[in-house]
């Protein structure tokens, strides 16, 4: 298909004088001219035998395409041939960018949240009204006690210390003075739970949806969260990480007052302890099928499998008051294994050791809310995880416990002020295009058997929508309903801090009780983020207000630029429900196997293809190769959502009419800005250690291979960039699931 023409040389003046009007000017545009007689490696501007005349009319002069252009501008390589690399063709320029030194990488994501920071700061930073009500008086009183850094440097470590000590003593603190006769962790836990810190550092408790009856909630029990993520941990004290955590352990230690010999040796008992639970603790890849994670037992089964552990206690001390546990309560045990092992870790570790682990881990939670002193070791240790150097300016930061903390209220004045009604409209129409686009998928591949492909479609179109904000959220009474309860006064940044993690586990716990609601508006209420979600249990797709923008959105520019952008990320959360842990879960979001057996192993052949395919990636900059077992539920997502977003597209056009171009960009027809826009929202640059750290931990490719994986499997891509087969984008041997 061939879909542009050469005819640019009589409009690059039109191009040169209206973005340089906007102080930029582009160098591309000699070099896109000299490539219309130069050699063969300029192929990204494809020929056509008869060039047909292009009129001003075609391209888009308004501010909006012209800002549009301009950024994809700022960020392409044209001097790049798109087969070969279409990642550094849309991004080359982008990746040359200096991160910021407070920054551990620079990306599409982070330059809009950065955006999106200046307007919450306009909120959180206003001064309080008489009239306000408590949560908007909260959201603004917590960003002033963090700024307030001269009674945070007056009384924060003393605090921690008084309640380290309230909570049985830090051993290593303690030194000889510590009674081991008083201390266990079980009491610890309840005093961590008492006091605003978490429960979870040696059995993860929480209160979830019941997997297979998504109408009821449970207790979960799960393996212990760590300090330092599991797959560091088993590599023991050599590995450069461990030993910068093991050194942040003791230099915080010896800030709170410890002496640093004792602390060396007893802190690196208490590291022993905690790679121990990294060791009894399940690896990612084998989380990934939820049959497995799911071991129902009740409260009398539990206690007879887990003996030394008093399990009626245990969690009566950690569910509120008003939530007592019923005679046949059921526990949903996550990892059988880890229970069982920490049994034995227990009773043969010294009260002693365990003690320094759990006090260390509270202790550690508090160094964000400290004086300088501290947050400097903490930034030390961030630059050994992340590459970061400085901390973010201290109104961001502010700015982000408070929008993050009190997420409703901040989000409830953020849509008021900020966002744009029509946004959300517009939205919905590309989400109901693409979702289409889905069902036709659905109805046309040709592996499935008739049975499964029902229950795919009745998934599809039984799954909900949440775009920009609920209404609810701008209803004052609502929001001083669901703060009811919480106290955050102007004595202290800290206090402020654990009442808010009291109140937020106490709503969470006292859920059990509670009948589901699966499109109850306080879980989708958080607009003021940039990013997007899809829930198997609700079987529903969310796009907050704070990703309707910038790169990802605007109704001031050509689809083809929204259909590549959000519309990637709208497709792509749709295919969430049908990747390898979407597929799992049926259209009311239970745990249930409606897949035919044969039509399910031709699923899991295709999913291996990606597996593969990624698993065989190479990042150059680290040398590292990615995990395709870890990655392939994104990756999947990815493949699927940008072909749903491309084929809504095409279908927008059938309906509609083809778009003009943009100004610098006449190359280009509407289907190559298509993939040009795309592939601009994943434009990245990392630092080594964030960048390591992301391929050994995370569920998501780096920016690269979100690009150059799924386009290299579009046939259409091939055809719209006219890239011969057996390129680098277009190779022989391609993958798809959908």
């Amino acid at each position: 298909m061939v879909c542009c023409t050469t005819s640019v040389c009589a409009i690059l003046v039109i191009a040169l004088a209206v973005t340089s009007g906007h102080g930029y000017r582009p160098e591309v545009l000699p070099t896109m001219a000299a490539a219309l007689d130069g050699p063969d490696r300029y192929k990204m501007v494809p020929l056509e035998r008869e060039p047909k005349k292009q009129s001003q009319q075609d391209v888009c002069l308004t501010e909006g395409c012209v800002h549009a252009a301009s950024n994809l501008l700022k960020k392409m390589d044209l001097s790049v041939d798109p087969c070969d690399d279409f990642y550094q063709f849309v991004c080359g320029k982008f990746r040359q960018q200096k991160i910021p030194d407070e920054k551990s990488s620079l990306t599409t994501f982070s330059v809009i949240n950065d955006e999106l920071q200046d307007q919450l700061r306009t909120i959180v930073d206003a001064p309080v009204e008489e009239t306000e009500p408590r949560p908007f008086v909260y959201a603004k009183r917590l960003f002033r006690l963090c700024m307030n850094k001269t009674d945070i440097e007056r009384v924060s470590s003393s605090r921690v210390k008084e309640l380290l000590k309230s909570m049985g003593g830090w051993p290593v603190l303690e030194a000889e003075a510590w009674d081991d006769g008083a201390w266990n962790w079980k009491k610890s836990v309840y005093d961590f739970r008492k006091n605003g810190f978490s429960v979870d550092y040696f059995i993860d408790f929480s209160v979830g949806t019941d997997l297979k009856n998504s109408t009821r909630k449970v207790i979960d029990l799960d393996q212990a969260s760590l300090g330092l993520s599991r797959e560091y941990l088993i590599k023991g004290m050599d590995h450069k990480l461990v030993k910068a955590y093991y050194s942040y352990m003791v230099d915080i230690a010896v800030l709170f007052g410890a002496d640093r010999d004792r602390a060396e040796k007893e802190l690196q008992e208490s590291l022993q302890f905690e790679m121990a639970l990294a060791n009894i603790s399940l690896p990612v890849e084998e989380r990934r099928n939820a049959t497995k994670l799911y071991n129902p037992m009740s409260i009398t089964q539990l206690q007879s499998t887990y003996q030394t552990i008093p399990w009626r206690e245990y969690l009566s001390n950690i569910l509120p008051p008003e939530v007592p546990l019923k005679p046949d309560e059921v526990v949903i045990i996550t990892v059988p294994t880890y229970i069982q092992e920490l049994q034995k870790i227990l009773s043969h570790t010294p009260k002693r050791i365990q003690a320094n682990y759990a006090l260390w881990r509270a202790a550690a939670s508090t160094v964000s809310y400290l004086s300088d002193e501290f947050r400097d070791r903490q930034l030390k240790y961030a630059t050994a995880v992340s590459g970061r150097t400085e901390r973010e300016a201290r109104w961001k930061e502010c700015v982000d416990v408070s929008s993050s903390s009190i997420g409703l209220a901040v989000g409830s004045l953020y849509v008021r002020r900020f966002f744009k009604e029509d946004a959300k409209k517009s939205a919905l129409e590309i989400t109901e295009g693409i979702r289409n686009e889905m069902y036709k998928i659905l109805e046309t591949v040709d592996w499935m058997d008739d049975t499964t492909r029902q229950n795919a479609l009745d998934k599809a179109k039984s799954m909900t929508t949440h775009i920009a904000y609920p209404d609810e959220l701008l209803d004052n009474n609502k929001l001083i309903e669901f703060y009811q309860g919480l106290e955050i006064t102007e004595d202290s940044y800290l206090e402020a801090i654990l009442n808010l993690t009291k109140f937020g586990t106490d709503f969470g716990f006292k859920r059990l009780r509670k009948p589901v609601n699966k499109t109850e508006w306080i879980t989708h209420g958080r607009p003021a983020v940039v990013n997007a979600y899809y829930s198997s249990i609700e079987n529903s797709i969310q796009f907050p207000a704070g990703i309707l923008q910038g790169t990802f959105f605007s109704k001031d520019r050509p689809r083809y630029m929204n259909y590549g952008a959000i519309g990637f990320v709208i497709g792509h959360e749709i295919t969430h429900g049908f990747d390898d842990q979407g597929r799992q879960f049926d259209k009311n979001g239970n745990l249930v196997d409606w897949w035919a057996p044969e039509t399910k192993s031709k699923y899991l052949d295709k999913a291996s293809c990606i597996i593969y395919q990624y698993g065989n990636y190479t990042d150059s900059q680290v040398n590292m190769k990615l995990n395709g077992i870890n990655t392939q539920g994104e990756n999947i997502a990815d493949n699927g959502g940008i072909k749903q977003a491309y084929r809504a597209y095409k279908e927008w056009v059938k309906q509609n009419a083809p778009e003009p171009r943009l100004p610098g960009l006449q190359a280009f027809c509407p289907s190559q800005m298509f993939w040009i826009s795309a592939a601009n929202t994943w434009c990245s640059t990392y630092r080594d250690q964030a960048l390591s750290n992301r391929i050994t931990t995370a569920v998501h490719s780096p920016g690269e291979f979100r690009v150059v994986g799924p386009l290299s499997n579009m046939e259409e891509f091939a055809e719209d960039f006219k890239c011969p087969v057996g390129s680098k984008m277009n190779p022989k041997q391609k993958c798809a699931v959908w």
